[in-house]
């Protein structure tokens, strides 16, 4: 049947672009491919609507193809910029959305679609603009009409509106930008929040998201509260004594945070009747004016208008989907607990897998669970929302509930409430958009009064779904295993449920996730239902399944549901997790697909069980796969076929233990400071430190070589742990020297990816593909950095030089190089190897190799989709010529 054309509009001008754009990417992936054409719209930062050619879309960032490498002048601070940091952008704007795709004009919009899914968020998103646009183009849109989106974006009207009709909400205080300005009167302000507000108090913008620019402040300190109230407003005050006694690196890390959307106040900004565009202005316009003035005022050209300012609520956070059913009446999905480390919620600790704990439903009495339902539904009601909202809230120590923040477009990464709380009724993240899809046609035919847009494309979609369910065909069956133990084991549930997810809709396989716990001496192997693969984190999962059972508020909504899973769910999507055997494997799968990172997963030991059951399986066999874990034994074996790898040594527990002073000086004789100190099977930037002194290599021994889970708080604090950072205890560590330039003219830190495939002859051949250039913020790549959507920054292909000819020359020998140590150690199916590239005169080029990853990440912002994309490949087609790979080498 013909598909109906979704149009997904992403991006955008707001601080949130970078959720907005993996949301966007992840319904792209996620819509189910027998139904559906998605049409990808990206909005960039002027309001550009643009057809981007299809590959942009598995960029990691936005950064990373906007603007486009060849429009972005030399940076000496090396920043990282947005299309609207360009100094001349303005009048480039056409040029760069045409060096991405097409530009289409808003009259062109009609033509590609026939609804527009909204992932857009903060101004020009969720506050009532787009959607009266695509009401004028009459264009059907999902979520919620122009009025409800207008007041859920508002956070001050939203408070406002909640008191005056019987909502319980906290003492709060608008601070308005006219009032802020008048400097006179700050001290007045301060004042009245003491006395209208009191402290703790919570400071926020009033038109943000994401827990952008909130500050708790939980002491009456007129400084911290002056600090709290510029950073929501985005504007900063700097005080020379405080820049002139920073070091010019700290200077540039002061810079790169100022300009960052989410921590900083972003820019351009306006420095009194001047306004800066790049950071490299910021920075150098700092150093000229702070040499001789006390302090200098930078004001975000993307501003606030009110401040608002409300008592802080002890007691237990939450947020809880609403949707409509099919009748349109409200329906609050089980509310989620957020747990967290820190008193912010922000967005470090939204969006990296492991930093906060979703409980879902809340731990509370039954009956506050569905008062807190009630009245998210009330709200709802009142709100007169459409289709979905996100509502989040407090159920305070007096018992009482707050609702402080109505949502009408939520999240859509992939661990996101929107999909987690779905999944407690048994809808998989495509089978959840496909309702959202529907139940947004009919709400533009009641919205539309009859106008004859929505009504023919329900109607398609209805009998393409039961068309869809009649003709269901027989699927390829595959246990996807994901989780572990070892401290990746968060990135692994990423990694194995972004596998699912694209698996899921298609229209070839039938994907199962299997989870893996116990130790390395007994695998413990549950299928679970997808309410669990949708939990937050690996331990999480591990919890539900050791005490699995089913709240009796849950079942009440699965009961309330049921016509809706009826038509949309898979019958078993909520059964009890159940143990397994790999013989089961054997019987009830035909392949599988090992989404474990380090042990177990990458060292053999699964492959060994499969290869025993004949089971296909991606990635290396077993020993290739227990060279490669260990990072000594790969570069031992790559440099005795003649590959450059770094000066490095072990250091053993015992010796170090026995002989500290004797341990030190090998090290000292091997390599010099600084120099990286890491664990020699684990990945992923797990507790890769560049170790600069004596104090911090000790601090590393000691936290490495620990014997319980405890760190010692004086070496965490020394190595800058982050909170709730894990660092793996082992019995041996790895020191390599570090990688410098050694006078190179260029010198970069790559990551490249490849793909085997079976000749005629039945011979391995490697496809290579262009390698990624890693740009670090740091002093190495972050966990961030690699698998956070939006917050680390890969170029992709990588830029050796400046010449295209000369680029592709020194490229296609950095690709040969990589797969000489492919095969060196018999690396099979796909795999990424991380190194160093120095440029010399007349394009001679080395590489130094890092590590090789037998089953590299694949979480949605990895870079390996980038580089697959390069050569033709989507996601799911990348993942399918991986399985095909398996298939095709246990037929041999």
């Amino acid at each position: 049947m013909e598909k109906i054309k979704v149009g997904i509009f992403f991006g955008g001008q707001s601080r949130e672009r970078e959720v907005s754009f993996a949301g966007g990417r992840t319904v792209y992936d996620n819509l189910d491919k027998a139904l559906f054409e998605p049409v990808p719209i990206f909005v960039d930062s002027f309001g550009q609507f643009i057809l981007p050619d299809w590959q942009y879309i598995y960029k990691g960032s936005i950064r990373d193809f906007y603007p486009p490498v060849h429009a972005i002048p030399y940076s000496p601070g090396e920043f990282q910029v947005y299309a609207e940091n360009l100094p001349d952008a303005d009048s480039l704007k056409a040029s760069l959305a045409a060096s991405i795709g097409k530009l289409i004009q808003p009259n062109e919009l009609k033509s590609l679609m026939d609804l527009a899914f909204l992932c857009l968020h903060g101004a020009y998103g969720e506050d009532g603009r787009i959607q009266g646009l695509l009401e004028y183009l009459h264009i059907p849109y999902t979520g919620s009409g122009i009025l409800p989106s207008a007041l859920g974006m508002n956070k001050a009207a939203q408070k406002n509106l909640l008191q005056s009709t019987g909502f319980n909400s906290p003492a709060f205080f608008e601070i308005t930008k006219q009032q802020w300005n008048r400097e006179n009167e700050r001290i007045t302000l301060f004042e009245t929040v003491k006395e209208v507000v009191g402290f703790p108090c919570v400071v926020k913008a009033s038109n943000q998201g994401s827990s952008i620019g909130i500050s708790v402040l939980n002491s009456a300190d007129q400084t911290a509260f002056e600090k709290a109230v510029e950073k929501c407003f985005f504007t900063r005050t700097i005080l020379a004594s405080e820049w002139n006694a920073l070091t010019e690196r700290g200077k540039n890390e002061y810079v790169r945070t100022l300009a960052d959307i989410r921590e900083g106040i972003g820019l351009p900004v306006r420095l009194g009747n001047s306004v800066l565009f790049h950071p490299d202005q910021v920075l150098d316009t700092l150093k000229e004016v702070l040499a001789h003035q006390e302090s200098v005022f930078l004001e975000s050209m993307d501003g606030e208008s009110s401040v608002l300012v409300e008592g802080f609520i002890e007691g237990k956070e939450f947020s809880c989907i609403v949707v409509e059913d099919e009748q349109g009446k409200a329906l609050a999905l089980p509310p989620t607990e957020i747990r967290k480390g820190k008193e912010v919620f922000d967005y470090r600790s939204k969006y990296l897998p492991g930093l906060s704990r979703k409980i879902t439903p809340i731990e509370l009495p039954t009956e506050t669970i569905q008062a807190i339902r009630r009245e998210t539904e009330r709200l709802f009601q009142h709100f007169q929302f459409d289709v979905y909202a996100r509502i989040d809230g407090f159920v305070g120590n007096d018992g009482k509930i707050y609702l402080n923040d109505p949502n009408t477009t939520s999240g859509m990464m992939p661990s996101s409430f929107f999909f987690h709380q779905a999944a407690e009724i048994g809808l998989n993240p495509s089978q959840f958009l496909t309702y959202i899809i529907r139940t947004s046609l009919a709400a533009r035919i009641r919205d539309f009064k009859g106008n004859g847009v929505a009504e023919p494309v329900l109607n398609q979609l209805d009998r393409a779904i039961e068309h869809h369910k009649t003709q269901a065909k027989q699927k390829i069956k595959v246990a996807v295993i994901l989780g572990g133990y070892s401290s990746e084991r968060h990135i692994s549930v990423e990694s194995g449920r972004n596998i699912f997810e694209k698996l899921s809709s298609s229209d070839k396989y039938a994907p199962e996730p299997i989870f893996l716990t116990g130790n390395s001496e007994n695998h413990l192997l549950y299928k679970i239902p997808i309410n669990l693969l949708l939990k937050d984190n690996a331990d999480d999962i591990k919890d539900k399944i050791e005490h699995f059972s089913v709240h009796e508020v849950i079942k009440e909504i699965i009961h309330d549901c049921s016509s809706i899973t009826l038509k949309y769910a898979s019958d078993d999507a909520l059964a009890a997790p159940e143990l397994l055997s790999y013989s089961d494997l054997k019987n009830r799968f035909d392949e599988v697909f090992i989404g474990l990172h380090g042990r177990p997963g990458e060292d053999g030991a699964l492959q060994k069980q499969l290869d025993a059951l004949g089971m296909p399986y991606n990635g290396s066999g077993v020993q290739s796969s227990s060279i490669t874990i260990n990072k000594y034994e790969t570069n031992e074996i790559l440099a005795k076929h003649g590959m450059n790898v770094a000066k490095h040594l072990l250091v053993e527990k015992s010796d170090w233990q026995t002989n500290k002073a004797k341990a030190i000086e090998t090290i000292l004789s091997c390599v010099k400071y600084p120099f990286i100190a890491k664990p020699v099977d684990d990945g992923c930037s797990s507790a890769v430190r560049k170790v600069k002194t004596q104090a911090e290599l000790e601090a590393f021994a000691t936290l490495i070589f620990r014997d319980g889970e405890e760190m010692d708080t004086t070496s965490a604090q020394l190595l800058n742990i982050k909170p709730k950072e894990e660092f793996p205890n082992k019995s041996v560590f790895l020191v390599e020297e570090l990688i410098s330039a050694n006078g190179a003219l260029h010198f970069l830190e790559i990551t490249g990816g490849m793909l085997t495939h079976y000749n005629a002859q039945g011979e391995v051949e490697y496809e290579l593909f262009e390698a990624s250039e890693a740009l670090s913020e740091g002093e190495v790549l972050s966990l961030e950095e690699k698998f956070l959507a939006g917050q680390g920054q890969n170029i992709t292909p990588a830029r050796y030089q400046s010449d295209p000819e000369a680029r592709q020359q020194v490229s296609d020998f950095v690709k040969s190089e990589l797969m000489r140590a492919a095969k060196a150690l018999n690396v099979q199916g796909y795999c990424r190897i991380d190194a160093f590239v120095r440029v010399f005169e007349n394009n001679r080029a080395e590489v130094v190799f890092v590590e090789v990853n037998s089953l590299p990440g694949m979480t949605p912002a990895t870079c390996i989709f980038h580089q697959a994309a390069i050569n033709g490949y989507k996601p799911y087609q990348f993942i399918d010529r991986i399985l095909e790979f398996g298939k095709a080498r246990v037929g041999k």
